[in-house]
């Protein structure tokens, strides 16, 4: 078992974590319900914290939750607890081992806030910290690169939304699994852009909306897997500023979805390439409105755009795991990393 393994696995773990973990997410939205919650805060590390940012775009959306990210060293470093008031408490973790994540959880629930645990691991402190567990019926990922538990979890908060949501708004989620098939049926077209672009050595990744997730989780496996000097924005940051550190010729990742977002994505790459000739690998779900001259990584169009960050994000994982193959990089042992890190 190794990483393109697990990278194949991801639709049959969607199929199982929308079948297996119903019944849990259920009750977390209804106890949600019962405690009138105000707002979220999530606790997570690395691709977690990725899914956290999904999370404050599709619980704002779909259930019009707030959603903040917890700060745990307040906790862990400087002992100052914050009031955590009437908020949704979840801690994301695959390993569910990060004392820092469990330490927001276990204060979280000596406050009485309603917490819940997102995790791989149901006997995890994670798990035995929270109010609710919900398993992310991932099975075991041995790979050091998060894949199969990343797209968990985004999927695990997409149910929670959809749950706290109204009785309408989880109709797509069935939908997923396939659209996973679709984008592993992408593996040609990511191993052709991985070869094409095989000396890349530093990127900017955009993305915004619901597939600002995406553009980080981009980022940190090309650090992860390729150790390219990867760095995702925000569409709108970058604008601000980090748009000059672009060099002529530079390398722009970006990733488009059918929605609001994508007219304005296209616009900055157009622009990008007029005044830095920038080369552009663009993951998108429209082929025809993808910018000339750039490289497309299709995903299926199948998903509404709340959705689409599970469709994006598997031909992406495939381009990240061919272009360290291309480097004669070791792809199960990147230097530096271990499987869990225990972060306090």
């Amino acid at each position: 078992m190794g990483l393109r393994d697990e990278i194949f696995e991801q639709p049959e773990v969607a199929d199982r974590l929308l079948r297996d973990a119903r019944t849990q997410v259920d009750a977390v939205a209804s106890r949600a319900r019962e405690s009138q919650v105000q707002y979220g805060l999530i606790a997570a590390r690395g691709s977690s914290d990725h899914a956290a940012t999904y999370a404050q775009y599709a619980l704002g959306a779909v259930a019009r939750l707030p959603v903040a990210l917890a700060t745990p060293s307040l906790l862990t470093r400087y002992g100052r607890a914050p009031a955590f008031g009437q908020a949704l408490v979840i801690g994301i973790s695959q390993s569910g081992r990060s004392p820092d994540v469990v330490e927001v959880l276990a204060e979280g629930r000596r406050q009485g806030a309603v917490t819940v645990a997102l995790t791989n691991d149901p006997d995890s402190p994670l798990a035995e910290a929270a109010e609710f567990l919900v398993d992310l019926c991932a099975g075991p990922e041995l790979s050091i690169a998060a894949t199969k538990t990343y797209s968990a979890s985004v999927l695990a908060v997409a149910m929670l939304a959809a749950a706290m949501g109204g009785p309408d708004a989880g109709a797509d989620l069935a939908s997923v699994p396939a659209a996973m098939r679709e984008g592993l049926g992408e593996e040609e077209s990511a191993r052709a852009a991985s070869h094409a672009h095989r000396s890349l050595k530093s990127a900017a990744v955009l993305g915004r909306g619901y597939n600002l997730a995406t553009a980080l989780e981009w980022a940190l496996k090309l650090k992860e897997l390729a150790y390219v000097r990867a760095q995702g924005y925000s569409t709108a940051e970058f604008q601000h500023g980090p748009a000059a550190s672009l060099p002529t010729g530079g390398q722009l990742l970006a990733v488009s979805a059918r929605g609001p977002m994508q007219d304005e994505l296209g616009e900055v790459i157009v622009n990008l390439q007029r005044a830095r000739r920038a080369r552009v690998l663009l993951a998108s779900d429209d082929l025809a409105r993808a910018p000339a001259g750039a490289t497309v990584l299709p995903f299926s169009a199948s998903l509404p755009e709340w959705l689409s960050p599970l469709a994006a994000i598997v031909p992406i994982q495939l381009f990240c795991y061919h272009l360290a193959r291309a480097k004669e990089l070791d792809v199960e042992s990147p230097r530096g990393l271990r499987k869990v890190t225990l972060t306090r």
